[in-house]
């Protein structure tokens, strides 16, 4: 089954509808953005998630800053994952506590490349959870770029680590992404928002599309 991961929730609303729909997990950002959420929205969204009859994991997305602050927000906000979207290199990933993602901006590498930088951080990461997702490369951006990239060159990377992709996915594009890429999950932002805001029968529709793509896959 593809897992399914909403980014950029900022809303209680959102985060508890896209649970509801079947989400796996649900993405809260610290780093700048328009949708970045305070410490106290974050626990109180974690909190509500927790509570709830589908409770899906709650990933906190960190930029560049100092793996004792991740690890401190990480822990006050009830976070079960921390996403690192920046510059980190891998011996600043170990620092972390939680089960981690690490975000890999794929433009202009090469396979066997973008193979040996995950090998790599595979062999660092062997004694912690983690995770990668792959996102498109867009110049001064961390992420949330809505820009789509070669998901034949994700399948070749799927075939050997736990993928997950983004980067301009939709309700109409998402299944031939799973089709193409056969990744572990999908992630989602933009492309379930109408006006800069989460939308949730976009939210629903996009995970409909997931399980129906899954199912045509058996």
């Amino acid at each position: 089954m593809t897992r399914v991961k909403i980014c950029s929730v900022s809303e209680e609303v959102h985060a508890l509808a896209a649970a509801e729909a079947g989400a796996d997990f649900i993405g809260l950002i610290f780093a700048p953005s328009p949708r970045q959420v305070t410490p106290v929205q974050a626990e109180k969204i974690a909190t509500a998630l927790k509570q709830s009859s589908h409770p899906a994991e709650v990933v906190g997305l960190f930029v560049n800053v100092t793996a004792a602050l991740v690890n401190k927000i990480a822990d006050a906000c009830h976070l079960d994952w921390v996403q690192l979207s920046g510059d980190e290199t891998w011996e600043y990933c170990r620092e972390i506590e939680k089960p981690l993602i690490k975000a890999v901006r794929v433009g202009g590498q090469s396979l066997e490349e973008i193979s040996d930088f995950l090998a790599s951080g595979r062999q660092i990461l062997a004694h912690h959870k983690h995770l990668f997702l792959l996102d498109s490369q867009v110049k001064g951006k961390y992420g949330g770029t809505g820009k789509t990239f070669d998901w034949s060159l994700a399948r070749e990377v799927a075939e050997h680590f736990p993928v997950i992709i983004a980067g301009g996915l939709t309700p109409e594009n998402v299944a031939r992404a799973i089709k193409t890429a056969h990744p572990w999950g999908v992630d989602t932002s933009s492309g379930v928002e109408v006006n800069g805001k989460k939308h949730v029968a976009k939210i629903r529709a996009f995970i409909e599309a997931v399980r129906r793509a899954d199912d045509n896959r058996r």
